[in-house]
């Protein structure tokens, strides 16, 4: 695993943890030589998981839409920074450059993201690991709801567990590099991923 995406909150939340695993997982990353994949911005805990990475002289990849570079949200000192037309083709190029996605705390737009890819691998149209750092229990209550979606029958238990939680930075980075993919449903052909 040479790269990773990061979808995570453009605020810092109400909880200095947020941020300070944020940062953490950046270092983490510089050290491990994994490249950061992520939104491009300087704000909120994007900014600092980029800062964490840049600071430990890792590398750092921003994928950032055209409306938000015109909004100067962008972080400065990226490795690269890629502009796209859209979100859409925003998704796919974080896609296309990594090899795994973690969420952090964040809102509308971090689950958003992080649920896509999600589906992209429940569909077997990646077979990356796909980890929550679950900071503080951030995500309990989404947590809950899986369960309750398996227990309704509108979510295969399987892809529930192949979804990795972890609030230790460490155990999470380890637990990914080590992840073996369910197999490609049998309803999709090869020739359809």
């Amino acid at each position: 695993m040479d790269s990773v995406v990061v979808f995570c909150g453009s605020s810092e939340g109400t909880n200095a943890t947020y941020a300070e695993d944020a940062y953490a997982l950046g270092k983490a990353l510089a050290q491990q030589k994994i490249t950061l994949v992520y939104g491009g911005a300087k704000i909120g805990i994007m900014g600092k998981v980029a800062s964490g990475v840049l600071d430990h002289e890792g590398s750092v990849i921003g994928v950032i839409p055209q409306f938000l570079m015109k909004k100067e949200v962008f972080h400065p000192g990226l490795t690269e920074l890629i502009i796209t037309k859209d979100m859409h083709e925003r998704k796919l190029k974080m896609h296309d450059l990594s090899q795994g996605i973690i969420m952090l705390p964040g809102g509308y737009g971090t689950l958003e993201e992080f649920f896509e890819m999600l589906t992209w691998a429940q569909l077997g149209l990646h077979q990356y690991p796909v980890a929550i750092l679950n900071t503080d229990g951030f995500y309990d209550p989404l947590l809950d709801m899986l369960e309750t979606m398996v227990e309704k029958g509108f979510v295969k238990r399987a892809n529930v567990e192949t979804l990795l939680v972890f609030q230790s930075i460490p155990d999470m980075l380890d637990s990914m590099r080590t992840y073996k993919p369910l197999p490609v449903p049998k309803w999709i052909t090869k020739d359809q991923v």
